[in-house]
């Protein structure tokens, strides 16, 4: 017959868990208030440094505010999916401004249908959004958000576009903002997140780096190539702002380099490249679309604060 153990024995191992359960508890507990205190803040330090990327790509900081005639209206993209049949909705601001318009467009980009949104769509997509978006819709079709521009306006004229974007890096998703002029011209991007090698591939962060994408037109950025040969000192310079350089100077060497590829990291040529590469895309991706819904807002007649 098995011996049993004793009731001391069986006391104890019954404390312990009950001893384990209760600090699991009261650990879970901690955790959930820290995340509730937390999570607002980080929201808001979130969205704060979004908007000051924003200004600082568009040139305005606080020594320059941007003008009040400036303002900024969100284009959310979403997928829609009626039974594997894919189309393309654009969420547009109405001219009252507080309201919006979804505009559905076939893969082709041909106008479908246009849904009238009694809501006011905020700079970022949230789910409360998305779900107004599925409602809109209704059940057969299936929503699925994209992504988001931001068009600028200075007293009614599209000065600027906002473009969010990630893309391959060397380990991991590079996560960047990358402002447009109307013309479609890089006014410069902003690595936001990123996980490539420090002192190799992290220094694509870095003015010198970065900066050379400045002032390429869109059509410039189809052609553009990383090349391994080492940057001229001026070129650096100029980039970087060293170099007691006036802004004269400053501007004719810039002028003299606008058609030089762009100028690898040292040792890190895949970060460079993935960059590169990543920025292209996202140009040329962003071109073909806002034209597309460009001419559908005008044949259609569509009737948005977007309409130029």
């Amino acid at each position: 017959m098995p011996e049993t153990k004793p009731k001391s024995a069986k006391r104890d191992i019954l404390s312990i868990v009950f001893r384990l359960t209760l600090t699991c508890l009261v650990a879970g507990l901690i955790m959930g208030t820290a995340f509730l205190l937390t999570h607002d803040a980080k929201e808001r330090n979130e969205i704060q440094r979004n908007e000051k990327v924003m200004y600082s790509l568009l040139g305005y900081n606080e020594q320059n505010p941007a003008p009040q005639s400036m303002k900024m209206y969100p284009i959310h993209r979403y997928i829609l999916d009626e039974n594997q049949n894919l189309s393309v909705g654009y969420v547009i601001p109405a001219m009252d401004e507080n309201s919006a318009l979804l505009v559905v467009l076939d893969l082709e980009g041909n106008f479908v249908k246009q849904y009238p949104i009694a809501h006011k769509f905020g700079l970022q997509n949230n789910n409360n959004e998305d779900l107004v978006v599925q409602n809109t819709v209704g059940a057969s079709i299936l929503a699925r958000f994209a992504d988001t521009i931001l068009v600028v306006t200075d007293n009614g004229k599209r000065t600027a576009y906002i473009l969010d974007g990630k893309y391959p890096g060397f380990k991991t998703l590079i996560h960047i903002k990358m402002a447009l002029n109307d013309k479609f011209d890089v006014l410069g991007f902003e690595v936001l997140e990123h996980e490539e090698d420090p002192g190799l591939g992290a220094e694509i962060t870095q003015p010198y780096f970065k900066n050379q994408f400045n002032n390429r037109p869109a059509e410039k950025m189809k052609t553009l190539e990383v090349t391994k040969d080492p940057m001229p000192d001026d070129y650096r310079n100029a980039l970087t702002g060293k170099g007691n350089l006036s802004n004269e100077q400053k501007g004719q060497i810039l002028a003299q380099h606008k058609d030089d590829p762009i100028y690898a990291l040292t040792g890190a040529t895949i970060s460079s490249r993935s960059v590169l590469n990543g920025n292209k895309a996202m140009v040329k991706k962003f071109v073909y679309r806002i034209e597309m819904l460009d001419k559908v807002i005008q044949s259609q007649n569509i009737q948005t604060v977007l309409k130029n």
